[in-house]
């Protein structure tokens, strides 16, 4: 319990900070945590995903009400992605049943290593022109990608959300507020996908309810509530090639250390 209160509470603070929902703290502890306590490696990732995506819809919520405050938000990119990103997540939900473990992992890992690659060793895009990503030809697709597999890695959307935002040309600072809007969009209907996903599977940590431990959702539901806006008053004092920089290194030690967890 103590390890899902620190997760929490690094999650929290990296969610308001990056503006991810801080998922890729939250699965790889409770995957580790989980199989300590004898559940099935298959189960384990699962329900900690799932568990996550709970955590991320209390951590979201936090961070974006703080980042609002700062006046960092792009209200309409954020209502225009929302429906298409939630369509997608509840699709990954219902879809986790059937995907095994080693496959699930490989999304989690290889989509979070891109993501940090495009953070660390991508030239600065800043002169480039900016795109309207409120435009049904780019939110549509990409919403529902977002969506998809931002559910099935079990983050909060801000991972994708940043980085398309930062290839059309915003600030860091921007998509980063913005994409702390998209964990509700992707938790809410991730969550009730797994949930319903998990029902009678064998293999699951104690207390769970389909692929949700109750028990760690809300111990780190509630740590992650308070440090999620300590990381949203930061993101707004750090220099924009910096926590460009610390969002891609964040993300590759995560999603390094899952990788090597499942396939060792």
């Amino acid at each position: 319990m103590l390890a899902v209160i620190a997760a929490g509470v690094a999650a929290g603070f990296a969610g308001g900070l990056f503006g991810i929902g801080g998922g890729v703290v939250t699965v790889p502890v409770l995957y580790a945590l989980f199989r300590t306590v004898g559940a099935s490696d298959d189960s384990a990732l699962k329900t900690a995903i799932g568990t996550s995506l709970a955590v991320i819809v209390v951590t979201s919520l936090r961070a974006l009400g703080e980042h609002r405050r700062s006046g960092a938000v792009d209200a309409d990119i954020l209502r225009s992605w929302s429906p298409w990103i939630a369509l997608g997540s509840a699709s990954a939900g219902f879809l986790s049943r059937q995907i095994p473990v080693e496959a699930l992992a490989s999304v989690f890992a290889g989509g979070a290593l891109f993501i940090a690659g495009q953070r660390l060793f991508v030239r600065k895009r800043s002169d480039e022109k900016r795109m309207d990503l409120s435009h049904k030809a780019i939110h549509i697709p990409v919403g529902i990608g977002t969506g998809l597999f931002s559910g099935l890695m079990g983050l909060g959307g801000g991972a994708v959300g940043v980085m398309v935002m930062r290839w059309a040309g915003r600030s860091i600072h921007q998509a980063v507020a913005t994409a702390s809007g998209f964990g509700v969009a992707v938790a809410v209907p991730g969550v009730i996908g797994f949930l319903i996903a998990g029902l009678n599977v064998e293999g699951r940590p104690p207390a769970s309810l389909g692929f949700v431990e109750i028990p760690a959702f809300i111990a780190m539901a509630i740590a992650g509530a308070v440090a999620a806006p300590l990381g949203a008053k930061l993101a707004h004092k750090v220099k924009g090639d910096l926590l460009s920089m610390l969002f891609g290194l964040y993300i590759a030690v995560a999603a390094t250390g899952l990788i090597l967890d499942v396939f060792s």
